[in-house]
């Protein structure tokens, strides 16, 4: 399969960190390749890359979920700020990243040019069983409370 967004769409692909929540039209799941707790991917089912592509029924789901996961970080998580993300130039399919903030963050700044650098220190730093193992603990939590509401 040439798109990544599609194989994990039809289940030909199990997400690294697991599914967080499925909707009708959207998917959400973690990468662990970026191993921070409550970092959450909500993409399209469908292969488009922009806002304006979506349909009426789309843009509710989306803002549904969306609204729904992240009051999931901070009833469950804690998690106080979220950092959202997408870019149309991707390679997948329509999606968000919902990077939370943590304190260790701050060392590489409070803008968006400190994402990259937080996610590559992730990648490079924090990639041990440990915190994998916390990641995955927060995806259950997270996705055990979006199944109830």
């Amino acid at each position: 399969m040439e798109c990544l967004s599609c194989a994990i769409v039809d289940g030909l692909i199990e997400p690294d960190g697991g599914v967080v929540v499925e909707t009708e039209y959207f998917h959400a799941h973690q990468d662990v390749a970026y191993p921070i707790k409550g970092l959450v991917i909500l993409a399209s089912k469908r292969h488009i890359t922009s806002f304006d592509e979506l349909t009426h029924e789309e843009k509710l789901d989306y803002i549904d979920i969306l609204t729904k996961i992240r009051k999931a970080q901070r009833e469950v998580l804690g998690i106080e700020y979220v950092y959202y993300f997408y870019n149309e130039d991707t390679t997948h399919h329509f999606h968000t990243w919902m990077v939370p903030r943590y304190e260790w963050m701050y060392e590489f700044g409070r803008s968006v040019e400190s994402v990259r650098p937080v996610l590559l220190h992730a990648r490079e730093n924090m990639n041990h069983d440990e915190n994998i193992q916390e990641v995955k603990k927060a995806i259950h939590v997270l996705s055990q409370t979006l199944k109830v509401d």
